[in-house]
């Protein structure tokens, strides 16, 4: 791999180059680390951009002299602190010992290394010494005697560049962290929409986007979550940027916890964007000799649109974030018994629904919540982690040899940072649930939350949980997470504002220990759903539930938004029954399964309720996705539509070579005297044709991607379509 960052001693210019993009930054004459560009890929000293005048009112460092026009306030600042003259919003804001706010951090001194760097106790984009640099610049406040970190990572191939910062105390005295982002990127000039992507439970990342306007739009996390509310990731792109062209840049936050994004545009029409850690509830303590560790950021940028960059981020999360055994194969088809039996089941009851998937050509039972304690609804039993046995009719370990007897894979759920007040474990720990003292606690879902910040709790349910996993041959696990964080309080510490983040800690401690001792168990996570769908728990769960929403309708916009910086491999998806639980709707039994085939591919319902037609249906829709499995896990993927504004949705995976694609379609919006609609496809060989095996006709790719396909008009309600396409010599076909 030739060098992709480049240090211009005489200009004092970092470059950090990926194929397509260039990330400048400049130690000034002061000693300040400025940053000087991000974009398309450029040669050459960037500095030429600065612009230096008299602020009026704003400060100027003592170092400047007489120099007015020197001033924190409008230079574009790698980590901008507080307390030295930029009145922006910091990215690292610190509280000494007497009381001050101010930080002023000064280069020291810079590495440049093959690899990647890791973080200690945290999940990290990895990459190997041919594949990844990392730039490693060290900034000082000698005042306070401490060392700031600055991480950079650079995998050019993938035109990907991480962040992050370690803060160090050098000296004696108590310092104080009030607030810690990871990336800061300030842009001298332009005129950007700002992409976020909101929702609530069950109605998860819902794409939305906004002109940056003048003062600061922020959104993020108080939840000790990632949350169903906003997902930490971010675009910033420029007005005309589409999905097939334009400039825009992503940050993706590689943590599960409480998250602050801001976008902020100043008097001088510059544009601040930030990512990191919540600073409320946010007070960490660093004694002399200790430091702390910021989640790493992902930052990306693409010339050529948002399916471009949605391809960066999917290239980076597939190869670079998920790993382990399941990373790069195909996932079971599962059935999962919750909305068959939800918590009343017995063991013959569950064997009844084994007989129904394996029938059906599925690969896996999933036994859901309530095979545990004493738990027949959720008022009871979580953190009782020991089989019902009488519920079950035998041992754990017999039940699952029986569910291997019939050719399946079992799987089982977790909710293990949980408890019940009524449960044995609290009753004998109450003080290990998170209750503020002299307060009633806040309940949701009728459950607490344990404190994962103590290390003796993480041991506890480790054990428990890994005593029900040493039972038999439980190859999938799924990790649920049912409410938010609201009563922060630990009994093992006097310092309230560090629990949050080593909550996240003894998360990660546990999900780490559990991927070394079972190395071939599927983990799946979930958080009521899409609560916790981020790239931290991706380093630990190679797929997520994308909702507990399975409304195949709901589910088009809220896979549309996950898209944009999580690839189908990542998506829990499922078919269930209708009408749907969450919202009534009645869908057609194809378009739920076209719509779960964007994602992990599975089912939810009691298969013995189905017709025979439709049992014949899903064992076709099962055959289906498997032989199209491998290129919807590995292919590129494609938004051809979208669903909040167009009466269609449609989206395309393409395999790398172009040789196949397989593209799907749902009318959602049926209209009198139709239009037809053509979906314009993408990322198809040029100057080819395509065969539709589905159909029998062959096209011209390029007219595929200029003029488009007509969906047929037919009068069914949410009609959905799929069709394979294979690239096709001409000498072989006859055109149509």
């Amino acid at each position: 791999m030739a060098d992709s960052i480049f240090f211009d001693s005489e200009a004092k210019t970092f470059s950090l180059n990926t194929a397509h993009t260039t990330y400048q930054l400049q130690i000034d004459r002061y000693g300040v680390l400025l940053h000087l560009y991000y974009g398309a890929k450029a040669v050459g000293r960037m500095d030429f951009l600065l612009t230096y005048a008299d602020r009026g009112t704003s400060g100027n460092i003592y170092d400047a002299g007489n120099h007015r026009e020197y001033s924190y306030d409008a230079l574009p600042q790698e980590y901008p602190t507080s307390g030295m003259g930029d009145f922006r919003s910091p990215a690292f804001v610190l509280e000494n010992e007497d009381g001050s706010v101010a930080c002023d951090l000064r280069y020291q001194s810079h590495e440049i290394r093959d690899g990647k760097y890791a973080l200690p106790g945290l999940p990290a984009v990895y990459a190997d010494e041919k594949e990844a640099q990392t730039l490693e610049v060290v900034l000082t406040d000698d005042a306070a005697r401490l060392t700031v970190r600055l991480l950079y990572g650079v995998l050019p191939e993938n035109d990907i560049i991480t962040r992050s910062a370690i803060i160090e105390n050098d000296g004696d005295k108590k310092l104080r962290l009030k607030k810690v982002l990871s990336a800061n990127l300030d842009f001298l000039t332009g005129k950007f929409d700002l992409v976020t992507f909101y929702g609530r439970h069950a109605m998860e990342r819902k794409f939305q986007r906004e002109t940056v306007t003048h003062g600061a739009k922020v959104i993020g996390s108080r939840r000790g979550a990632s949350s169903h509310q906003y997902n930490p990731m971010m675009l910033l792109c420029e007005k005309n940027t589409t999905e097939h062209a334009g400039i825009c840049y992503s940050m993706q936050f590689v943590y599960s916890g409480g998250f602050t994004g801001l976008c902020e545009k100043d008097g001088y029409d510059q544009t601040r964007w930030q990512l990191g850690l919540m600073d409320e509830k946010f007070s960490y303590p660093l004694s002399g000799g200790e430091s702390f560790v910021a989640p790493e950021v992902i930052l990306s940028c693409s010339t050529g649109g948002f399916s471009t960059l949605s391809q960066q981020l999917h290239a980076c999360i597939k190869k670079h974030v998920c790993r382990g055994k399941w990373r790069d194969i195909e996932r079971p088809v599962l059935l999962n018994s919750w909305e068959a039996f939800y918590f009343s089941f017995t063991g013959e009851e569950l064997l009844g629904l084994a007989d129904q998937a394996a029938e059906l050509g599925m690969d896996m039972l999933v036994m859901d919540d309530g095979w545990f304690g004493k738990r027949d609804d959720d008022n009871s039993g979580l953190g009782d982690w020991y089989v019902n046995e009488e519920k079950l009719g035998g041992s754990l370990g017999s039940f699952i040899e029986k569910i291997n007897e019939k050719g399946l894979k079992f799987g089982i759920w977790f909710e293990p940072e949980m408890v019940n007040e009524d449960s044995d474990l609290y009753r004998k720990h109450p003080d290990w649930a998170f209750v503020i003292p002299g307060r009633n606690p806040v309940r949701c879902r009728n459950q607490l939350v344990l404190d994962f910040s103590r290390k003796e709790v993480v041991d506890y349910i480790f054990e428990q949980t890994c005593k029900v996993l040493d039972c038999g041959n439980i190859e999938y696990l799924k990790w649920d997470y049912n409410r938010s964080i609201i009563d922060v309080f630990s009994h093992e510490t006097d310092e309230q504002g560090r629990v949050l983040y080593d909550y996240i800690l003894g998360l990660y401690d546990f999900l780490e220990r559990l991927n070394q001792r079972y190395p071939d168990l599927l983990i799946e996570g979930c958080s009521g759903g899409g609560g916790r769908f981020d790239a931290g728990m991706l380093y630990y769960t190679p797929q997520i539930w994308t909702s507990d929403n399975t409304d195949a309708i709901d589910r088009l916009r809220i896979q549309y938004g996950t898209s944009f910086g999580y690839p189908l491999s990542t998506m829990g998806a499922h078919v269930s029954a209708v009408p749907n639980e969450m919202n009534g709707r009645v869908t057609p039994l194809n378009t739920r399964s076209i719509v779960a085939m964007a994602g992990t591919y599975g089912y939810e319902m009691d298969p013995r309720l189905l017709s025979d037609e439709e049992r014949s249906e899903i064992k076709k829709q099962v055959a289906v996705f498997k032989k199209y499995a491998p290129l919807i896990h590995n292919g590129n993927y494609y938004r051809l539509s979208d669903p909040f504004a167009d009466d269609y949705t449609a989206w395309l995976v393409v395999s790398e070579d172009g040789s196949e694609a397989l593209l799907s379609a749902v009318i959602t919006n049926e209209r009198c005297n139709p239009l037809p609609h053509y979906v314009k496809l993408a990322g198809l060989a040029p100057n080819c044709y395509y065969y539709n095996d589905t159909l029998g006709q062959t096209y011209s790719s390029d007219a595929l991607m200029s003029v488009g396909l007509p969906l047929p008009n037919v009068m069914n309600q949410y009609a959905a379509y799929q069709w394979h396409l294979t690239k096709t010599n001409l000498d072989d076909i006859t055109v149509k």
